[in-house]
């Protein structure tokens, strides 16, 4: 055995040690490979000129235009939690679909789906449909077990539905691993995989992932007759005001996703109108003029677009500098009046402590985010100082089954890395690694990271760390053990295995959109 391999070994274990004993993770997983290659230099083994390239790194991460995406994504949905626009959702749908037991079930997938593709937020949208929604199920009949699992797996939807930060993360690092693959296959200029690429690829696994999970509670409630109490009074939500809860949120995706996935914009971009989309959404939802402010706002934004796609607005230029005509006037007045119209309602959340809550939030999320990225290259560095991503591409290699020997070996290792790390850490950590090795066969780059995207959906429920397991028991009743948590959630931990199974075997549910859109 190689010095290389003993000091790989050595910082493996010193890496899941510190996570294990509580070290926080950006220091583990940025400290122990330091400490390790200061060792081994100071045995001769480790070049320490490595870490000449940290500055690069780092400000390759921060300027990224792709991963300015991450926190605006992040207060589109913290906006949206935090104005109980998406609670009001929820209580109308379930209102109007809640009644039976499997009905009152099926609402609550339904309602995660679409606060998935709105959303996003995995903390807030279980603790959400566990306040509101537990109460309703165990009312109607539905077993704690069911319960509990239910909304433990529905609250994690928003991790492979799109727009979602798990494929923002992936489509950076797959891109990478792709091209860097494809130069060492002697493709010099390979079709860039995008971000628009995964959350085309996405789409139909995540909505298959959902129609498993109604499938599921059809089975498991079927022929139940049993009501939940005070539903007399929940069905009686109004057409008018269904559609008045549920219309905003649902332009909004459309808004977002639709602009991503025909070309209009790039998911950053998107990220912006999100944003704006979501202070509107949010205003509207407060009392005074702000409503008014809010959707005078909306109709004007609208009309410019409309115009602008008629050519009446717009700048025009002339030999490289504006040509201050009246269309080039009007276009700036226009944008003046929306610019200001968005301000008076960003204003109206602040004064109501709903912006700044989100924002602070926002900024704590992407900390935690961008701190574990910037570990993760230190990470990379060390590791490929080692040679590891030699040994690894040899390892690999010598798997039976080729490629797809590879590809089995490493989802089985995401499944089980699962267990005890987050998935922006094993993002970082295994795609750089095993990526440049897979993708340099002909397996498709967004088929490969839809997989991850579905099998890092188990890491949410997989114990002892899975943080939608955290979130629910903040929030469930006393008399529900933390054991019984774990238990209920391993039914639909199998449907999440069942659904990486069937893209597996189909990789045309994960290519097939992106190839028609794109």
């Amino acid at each position: 055995m190689s010095a290389d391999i003993v000091w790989l070994v050595l910082m493996t274990v010193a890496v899941f040690a510190c996570i294990l004993s509580g070290v926080p993770v950006l220091l583990a997983i940025a400290g122990a490979p330091t400490i390790v290659a200061l060792l081994a230099a100071a045995f001769g083994d480790f070049d320490l000129v490595f870490f000449q390239a940290v500055p690069q790194r780092v400000y390759g991460i921060m300027t990224n235009p792709l991963l300015l995406a991450v926190p605006l994504f992040v207060l589109m949905g913290l906006l949206l939690e935090n104005s109980r626009q998406a609670e009001k959702m929820l209580k109308s749908l379930t209102a109007v679909l809640g009644g039976h037991q499997s009905a009152l079930a099926l609402s609550v997938v339904l309602v995660s789906a679409l606060i998935a593709a709105s959303t996003g937020i995995i903390g807030a949208t279980i603790v959400m449909l566990g306040t509101i929604t537990l109460p309703a199920l165990l009312n109607a009949g539905v077993n704690r077990h069911m319960s509990s699992g239910l909304i433990c797996a529905s609250g994690t939807l928003g991790q492979i539905i799109p727009p979602s930060i798990v494929l923002i993360l992936l489509g950076d690092q797959v891109s990478n691993a792709y091209f860097e693959a494809q130069q060492e296959a002697g493709n010099f200029a390979p079709d860039p995989v995008t971000v628009g690429d995964l959350f085309a690829g996405a789409l139909i696994p995540g909505l298959l992932l959902v129609a498993l999970y109604a499938a599921y509670v059809l089975v498991r409630l079927r022929g139940s007759a049993a009501k939940a109490e005070g539903d007399q009074e929940r069905t009686k939500v109004t057409a008018a005001q269904l559609v008045r809860d549920i219309a905003p949120t649902l332009g909004l995706i459309v808004a977002v996703l639709g602009s991503i996935l025909i070309g209009i914009a790039t998911p950053t971009e998107a990220a912006g109108v999100g944003v704006a989309g979501a202070i509107l959404i949010a205003a509207a939802g407060q009392g005074g003029s702000a409503p008014r402010v809010a959707v005078l706002c909306a109709v004007f934004a609208i009309g410019m677009l409309i115009l602008r796609q008629a050519g009446v607005l717009g700048l025009t230029f002339s030999g490289g500098k504006i040509d201050w005509s009246l269309q080039s006037i009007a276009s700036v007045l226009a944008t003046v009046v929306a610019f200001a119209l968005l301000l008076s309602a960003a204003f109206s959340l602040i004064s109501r402590d709903v912006l700044l809550p989100a924002v602070r939030e926002t900024v704590t999320i992407t900390g935690m985010i961008f701190g574990i990225v910037i570990a993760a290259s230190v990470l990379s560095l060390v590791f490929r100082g080692f040679d590891g991503d030699e040994h690894v591409a040899e390892l690999l290699q010598s798997l039976p089954g080729g490629a797809y020997g590879m590809l089995l070996l490493t989802m089985l290792v995401i499944f089980l890395l699962g267990f005890i790390l987050e998935f922006v850490e094993i993002i970082f950590i295994v795609v750089p690694i095993v990526g440049p090795i897979i993708l340099q066969s002909d397996i498709s780059p967004v088929w490969f990271a839809v997989l991850i995207a579905l099998n890092l959906q188990t890491s949410f429920l997989t114990p002892p760390f899975g943080f939608a397991l955290f979130y629910f028991r903040s929030v469930a009743p006393s008399d529900i053990r933390t054991s019984e948590i774990y238990a209920s959630v391993i039914p639909f931990v199998a449907i999440q295995l069942l659904a990486l199974a069937l893209v597996a075997s189909f990789p045309v549910l994960a290519t097939w959109l992106p190839a028609v859109l794109f």
